[in-house]
Parts: C-alpha cells; sequence; structure tokens
C-alpha cells in the first residue's frame, strides 16, 4: 500500500475495484464503512460478482470480467474530456501525458459501455467522482491481478491515480491489500525471481558484486523462475527437485489435475510446513514446521509496518521454527551460516536491504515502523511519495483493453470465476481443521436464480461444472449477486477443488495465474 491505515479515514472517495474486501479483508472494509457513515465518503465498488459491500456503495459498477482495464481507460477519457485531470501535479511529477491521452482517447463512453457492460452514464459520474476527491484512495486486490493481462490493469489504477494527482496525502493512493500474512515482508526480504533482497535488481552486475561480497559467494546472473515456470519446467522434466515451504499447489495451482501429474515427474519433493496438506501428503520428505505463535520474528504486513512476533508456546513433537530448519539444511549443504536466532536475521537484513536499515527489534519493542526507514533516526514512513517520487518523475504506461484468454461459448456458455470465503482461509489447510460447526465444509457453487430456473435446478442440488481442463462437482446455492450466464466456486476445499477447471494460462509480465475466467458448461447430477 502506498497508504497507511489511518489514511483511509481520511479519503473523500474509496474506489474498490476487484477486491471482496467485505470477505477477505473484514477489518478493512470496516473502516471504509466507517468512512462512508462518519465522513460522508463516496465509496465506489467495481467487481463482477455484487460483493456484501456493493450494498453500502454509492456506485456499484458490476463489469464483465476481464474488462477492468477498459472500464479504467474509460474514467480517464472521462477525466480528460472534462479537465478534470490534476495539470499541475502531472507537469511536475510524471511524463508521458500525450501518449496516454492518445490511447485513452479510443475508449468514449458508449464504447466501454459495450466492453464493460456498465451504462455509459454511470461512467461518467464515477469518473467525475473519483476526479474531485479531493481525496480518493483506490483498493485492489486478485480481482485486478489474477487475468492475463493483471500486470496493465495495475498500470491502468496507477495512471488514473497519477492522472488526478492522487499520491503523497492522507486519503489517496493505490492500495493492493496483501492477500496472506506476511507475503509483504517475503518479497521485501528478496523471495521474488527478478531481485535481491530489497527490490534490487537480479540483473545488475552491480548488485550481484555487492551481494556476492556480503554473502563471500558466487551468484547466477539470470532471473530466477516465477511458480508457473517452476512447474512447467518440472512437467517438461527439466528440475528434478521441488522445496515446497507454507504453499499447497495442488489446492491453490491452476489445472489441479496438470499439477498433481507434474509433481509425480519429481525425483523428489519435499514440503515443509505446520500441517500434513494434501501437497505434503504426495511428499517424500515432511518438514515439520512451527506456527506463528511458536516462534519469534517479524511480520511486515500490507501497510509496509513491521511487526514483532513472539513465541507464546513451544512447537509440538518435532516442529521448528523455519529459520532454524533452513540453517540446518544450509548447513548440510556445506554453507558456513552462523545465525543463532531470529534478531540476527534482522540484523543482516538491516545491513542488506536499504528499506530496513532503521528497523531494529530493538526499536520494534516500542514503535511500529513502516518501511522505508533508511536508518536508527528515521520514523518510518506511513505514506510513499509525500516528497515527489524517487526516480524525480512517474511515467504513464498506457495500455489497451485485450481480450480474455478464453470466454463463454456454445460448448461452454458459462463464465466460471473461483475466490475465497469469509470462513476460510486460502486452501484451508487451517480454517479447515477447526472444529467449529458453522463453517461451510462443503463446495457451494453460486448461481444466479435465472440460470437455476433455465436448467431446471434448486437450492442444494448436485451439479458439475467442466471446463476445457476438468471438473468438479459441488451443491447449487442460488445467488443473486452473480450475472446470467456466471458461476462463482470458492478453492478451499481439496477434495473437490474448483481450480480443476482453471486454465494454464497467466499474465505475460509477472505470470500470475488467470483464475478469474474460465469458461463452463454446468450438469445437473
Amino acid at each position: 500500500m502506498t497508504n497507511n491505515y489511518d489514511s483511509i479515514m481520511e479519503a473523500d472517495v474509496i474506489v474498490v475495484i476487484g477486491s471482496n474486501t467485505t470477505e477477505t479483508h473484514p477489518v478493512i472494509a470496516s473502516w471504509f464503512k466507517e468512512c462512508r457513515k462518519n465522513r460522508k465518503s463516496k465509496l465506489i465498488v467495481c467487481d463482477p460478482i455484487r460483493i456484501p459491500l456493493a450494498d453500502e456503495a454509492d456506485f456499484y459498477l458490476q463489469h464483465l470480467s476481464g474488462s477492468d482495464a477498459a472500464l479504467l481507460n474509460g474514467l480517464m477519457y472521462v477525466i480528460i474530456k472534462e479537465n478534470l485531470y490534476d495539470k499541475d501535479f502531472i507537469e511536475k511529477n510524471v511524463d508521458g501525458f500525450e501518449e496516454l491521452k492518445t490511447v485513452v482517447s479510443k475508449y468514449d463512453p458508449e464504447r466501454v459501455s459495450t466492453l464493460t457492460g456498465i451504462d455509459k452514464n454511470t461512467i461518467v459520474s464515477v469518473a467525475r467522482t473519483y476526479a474531485k476527491g479531493p481525496n480518493s484512495a483506490i483498493f485492489y486486490t486478485m480481482g485486478i491481478t489474477q487475468h492475463c493481462h493483471g500486470t496493465n490493469n495495475v498500470r491502468t489504477i496507477a495512471n488514473l491515480a497519477l492522472l488526478c494527482g492522487m499520491f503523497g496525502r492522507n486519503g489517496t493512493g493505490v492500495n493492493p491489500l496483501r492477500g496472506q500474512n506476511n507475503v509483504q515482508g517475503a518479497c521485501d526480504v528478496g523471495a521474488l525471481p527478478e531481485v535481491f533482497p530489497g527490490y534490487q535488481k537480479a540483473l545488475d552486475e552491480n548488485v550481484i558484486k555487492h551481494f556476492e561480497k556480503a554473502w563471500n559467494t558466487s551468484l547466477p546472473s539470470s532471473r530466477g523462475k516465477t511458480i508457473v515456470k517452476i512447474m512447467e519446467d518440472i512437467h517438461n522434466s527439466k528440475i528434478k527437485g521441488f522445496f515446497i515451504m507454507g504453499e499447497n499447489p495442488l489446492v491453490s495451482d491452476p489445472h489441479t489435475e496438470h499439477a498433481r501429474e507434474t509433481l509425480k515427474k519429481l525425483d523428489i519433493l519435499v514440503v515443509q510446513d505446520i500441517f500434513l496438506t494434501e501437497t505434503a501428503s504426495v511428499a517424500d520428505v515432511v518438514l515439520p514446521a512451527a506456527c506463528w505463535a511458536e516462534k519469534d520474528g517479524t511480520f511486515t504486513n500490507t501497510r509496509r509496518s513491521v511487526l514483532r512476533v513472539r513465541k507464546a508456546v513451544e512447537p509440538p513433537g518435532e516442529a521448528k521454527a523455519d529459520w532454524e530448519i533452513l540453517l540446518e539444511l544450509a548447513k548440510a549443504c556445506g554453507a558456513d551460516w552462523k545465525f543463532n536466532s531470529p534478531s540476527e536475521i534482522m540484523d543482516e537484513i538491516n545491513k542488506l536491504v536499504p528499506q530496513y536499515g532503521g528497523i531494529t527489534y530493538k526499536r520494534l519493542e516500542n514503535e511500529v515502523l513502516s518501511w522505508p526507514c533508511p536508518d536508527e533516526n528515521h520514523r518510518g514512513t506511513p505514506n510513499l511519495y509525500t516528497n515527489g517520487f524517487p526516480r524525480k518523475k512517474a511515467v504513464f504506461k498506457p495500455v489497451d483493453y485485450r481480450e480474455p484468454h478464453e470466454w463463454p461459448d456454445k460448448d461452454y456458455p458459462f463464465l466460471a470465476i473461483t475466490g475465497r470465503l469469509r470462513f476460510h482461509y486460502h486452501s484451508g489447510t487451517m480454517t479447515r481443521r477447526s472444529k467449529t460447526k458453522s463453517l461451510i465444509n462443503f463446495l457451494e457453487i453460486d448461481i444466479n436464480p435465472k440460470d437455476v430456473e433455465k436448467l431446471e435446478l434448486k437450492e442444494g442440488d448436485l451439479i458439475k461444472v467442466s471446463s476445457r481442463r476438468g471438473s468438479v462437482t459441488g451443491q447449487v446455492k442460488v445467488s443473486p449477486r452473480l450475472r446470467e450466464g456466471t458461476v462463482f466456486l470458492p478453492f478451499h476445499f481439496g477434495e473437490t477443488p474448483a481450480n480443476a477447471i482453471t486454465a494454464l494460462a497467466w499474465d505475460e509480465t509477472m505470470e500470475t495465474p488467470a483464475y478469474k475466467i474460465s469458461a463452463v458448461t454446468l450438469e445437473k447430477l
């Protein structure tokens, strides 16, 4: 997030796009509601599924899945045509305005209405509302990124915020809500294929030399691989061994049957986890890990704040903290690592990650610090870009709307979207072990009432959803929150994996799987 949580309460306009915030980030959603109630802020919700937050919204845009870039370009068309953009901010802070103007000139409200299914007058009203703010903030999650053109969707969000000068103040910003605890921290310290810790480029010779000196070893001068490319190389017998930490690809990866067959090709599969997941069940070696309450360390949350966690109980059986397991493995491979505690690991992070330079265990005892925090005299950075951009000027990256990788046709006439429920977390590794009776513990498939009637179905009927990749069976849930022709499947259930129907298709830049669009057919059982 470019802005911190307090900033939400100063937003005059809140835009939520591609995020079921009420169910997946309920605390943040409650702040949206509070802001609207107490501050009379305008709330704009854009999502193919009518999420609960839409009931609170001033504008709800139920656009077609995958049409986000067209919608956002349409908003910018109106803003530029009506001279609502921030000319002073752009002149001082952003390059590439003429190129942006040329691209979005093709997205008049009439055309965008056809591409998105949204009334043209609503497009105009939403554009005016966001641009006039005066402080407008955008929040998004995987409804934006999990498409073949997800990176373009994010670029278009950034373009919209830059166009209206919505950076560097409370109540503004571009704010992706992270989907899992500490995913932000993992990225910060280098758990991405194209960077070293601190987002330092893996292909930069000076960066490579810097880390070779720090770690007293030679390092490859090549980019790493994303999960989808790793699975592709395993399938093609280019990778023989796979070490998985805290991930459950047999539930969360696209095209479940392909993932299952791919893992069978390995010479060795090692899984490090706190429970015996579906993936751990087929591993050659399972390394039992401690959960968050059983170890010391830090987490970095979605607003870039680094938080201390302290061991409350001892880990059960042979379970160990992740860092202890990795340390033992490294030593077994010949590395001379001498870490004795998480605080010593944080000392190295302080030295090698510029954004974490001043974030020490001692300070975290009494402070909440958000990076960048370059030294121990720095107070941290709640909001980014308050004094401009690091490269002096940002750059508009205009993109055209591009059609999804597939779309419903006569053979597969329905559009399926996968996602999460309020009751479960990701692949259900933890939440499905809860003994709470009220949790949903089977696959319910949301279907529009008119489609239910056409197919002569009723609530609770057993149906099979099939795509060109595979099938999954679940119970009918009659749901008016969906457009006709669209179904929704939560992906938490390993015994009936929704990802059996999703495609081996991903974003061309970041290689994020395209989970949000699958052409399917429905069959009553």
